[in-house]
């Protein structure tokens, strides 16, 4: 028989050994998760902010920019007068339209945003002495923009990815939706009689049993993740390194988000077997969120002209591999009841009829749609299966989950979303997604051979419609190439050559003229000087070149034990 004593001893031990399991318990969930997060900045996010509030701001000098990669003085003299024609060209093509814009940047905050992340920032001091162009657009047509001096672009920027059947399209949807909503108007709260058409037809598309309206994209994905967290009972989400799901704070945790990164958020690998462990191995996690526009890209954030530092960007596109691996994350989810988020707001409608899902065979819990899908008009919408759905529990009359907004479900936008429904479901549009991977494909090999003949080092990478621009050798100039290609009539977005979103409005006509002005454009680039190379120059050296600027600016005595 113990004595009190050993029975004390015994307790105490047993809690030493208890308290000691739980801790290495922590221990192995700690090291699971560090291993399955990706080993580039985008998967640390802490240490990302970090470094961006490290970032010293530093703009180079005349002399230093247009010999940024070592050129010889001939060179940086070429380069100082390509700038100047090429400044002079863009204003006096379109002086209203630049002075449109330059006397509003002050009172709009996004084009001032826009003005100062376009380019590498060492760059837009000097940069915009010599280069303005404009951010308003008078009218469209076809394939076409025209500024405010009539000047006219092909349009390659997709309204961020609304624009998949070109905009004649959409000003369709939006006139016959308001001739729909008229006799009602801007009622709100109730529905407007077309509303039973449009869900019928988004579950048939989807897959899903229930639908829910809000007014954005990121809205649809808050909503999704709400959902999730209310019906699991969990707080964590999982959401893959470089992917973009909005601006809300859970989801966008890293640089751009002013406050620190959530605990309940994180952010994996994608594409690794480290997740999947993280995934079976733990049971505190809502929803895994996915945006296959990232398998064009996997782990990597949005190209755009202002990252080209070195000229290196890491795009490249595997269908089949990326069809795997969301069978396999499809599988785990479902052994963990882990609701599969796959958002579609960017590429919902564009790579098939019934979207992502129906493009790499694979069901989600809860599809988000947005962009195309209001005909033009702003709108998010969430298809689920309804144990995800429903927000509230019958046998807790207390227990809800509310998310209403004044603007869901506005009649002018179901009457638009309506007439897009139908006009997907016609023979005239299947037939154009039937024949969709093999036209992109071959414009993409058609382009890359012209540029390939023309003899300079860019080509292109493409994921159906969407294709971003990459270059085959390493340089400090490459994103002058959006300035280039707006001088040729080829309007991009504002994240320039990194994503061109074609809309399927473009006949073989236009698209060999597209062609003409991008090679036209890269031509002229070449013939500029911006791609002299020195032999030894490299993405390495070119990258150890930046950081010794920067440690220089920060800390001067550091910067010179970088070589």
């Amino acid at each position: 028989m113990q004595t009190s004593g050993e029975m004390v001893q015994w307790l105490t031990w047993a809690a030493g050994a208890g308290a000691a399991l739980v801790a290495a318990g922590r221990v192995k969930q700690r090291l699971e998760l560090s291993l399955a997060k990706h080993p580039s900045l985008g998967g640390h996010l802490r240490m990302a902010k970090r470094m961006a509030h490290w970032l010293p701001a530093y703009s180079y000098d005349e002399a230093a920019w247009f010999a940024a990669d070592g050129a010889p003085p001939p060179v940086a003299v070429q380069r100082k007068t390509a700038l100047a024609r090429l400044g002079t060209q863009l204003r006096e093509s379109s002086p209203l339209t630049i002075a449109h814009t330059d006397a509003t940047r002050s009172m709009v905050s996004d084009m001032q945003l826009i003005s100062q992340i376009r380019v590498p920032y060492q760059f837009s001091d000097v940069l915009y002495r010599y280069v303005k162009t404009g951010n308003f657009w008078q009218s469209s047509e076809g394939v076409w923009l025209t500024d405010m001096d009539g000047k006219r672009h092909i349009d390659v920027t997709g309204s961020y990815g609304v624009n998949l059947f070109g905009l004649d399209f959409y000003k369709d949807c939006i006139r016959k939706g308001s001739a729909m909503a008229e006799s009602l108007g801007p009622t709100l709260g109730a529905y407007h009689p077309v509303v039973r058409d449009n869900v019928e037809r988004l579950c048939r598309i989807s897959g899903q049993q229930e639908v829910s309206f809000h007014m954005s994209g990121t809205e649809a994905v808050m909503q999704a993740v709400r959902m999730a967290r209310y019906h699991s009972g969990k707080r964590k989400i999982v959401r893959f390194t470089g992917s973009y799901h909005g601006w809300w704070d859970d989801v966008q945790p890293g640089p751009g988000n002013p406050m620190p990164p959530s605990g309940d958020t994180l952010t994996l690998n994608e594409m690794h077997a480290n997740t999947l462990r993280v995934l079976r191995n733990r049971n505190d996690i809502a929803c895994v969120l996915i945006n296959p526009l990232q398998a064009l890209h996997p782990n990597r954030a949005a190209p755009t002209d202002a990252t080209l530092i070195d000229g290196g960007r890491s795009v490249g596109y595997n269908k089949e591999a990326y069809r795997q691996w969301l069978h396999t994350l499809r599988e785990v989810c479902t052994e963990k009841g882990i609701a599969l988020i796959l958002d579609e707001v960017f590429l919902g409608f564009r790579l098939a009829y019934g979207g992502a899902q129906e493009y790499f065979g694979v069901r989600a819990d809860l599809v988000t749609y947005g962009k195309t899908l209001g005909g033009g008009l702003p709108v998010g919408v969430v298809c689920g299966q309804s144990h995800w759905m429903k927000r509230f529990d019958g046998d807790k009359p207390g227990d809800v989950c509310f998310a209403r907004g004044t603007f869901n479900a506005h009649p002018y936008v179901m009457c638009a979303m309506n007439v897009f429904l139908h006009y997907i479901e016609t023979p005239e549009v299947q037939a154009v997604y039937a024949n969709a991977s093999a036209t992109w494909n071959g414009r993409q090999a058609q382009l890359n051979q012209r540029l390939q003949e023309a003899g300079v080092p860019v080509r292109v990478r493409g994921m159906e419609s969407v294709w971003a621009v990459v270059f085959e050798q390493p340089g400090r100039y490459h994103w002058l190439l959006q300035y280039y290609l707006r001088e040729h009539g080829v309007a991009l977005s504002w994240v320039g050559s990194g994503r061109m979103i074609f809309s399927f409005n473009f006949d073989d006509q236009t698209f060999d003229l597209f062609c003409e002005r991008f090679v036209a454009a890269s031509l002229a680039m070449q013939s500029d000087a911006w791609w002299w190379k020195d032999a030894a120059q490299s993405h390495r050296s070119i990258r150890r070149q930046v950081l010794k600027e920067m440690l220089q600016q920060r800390w001067p005595l550091l910067g010179g034990l970088v070589r």
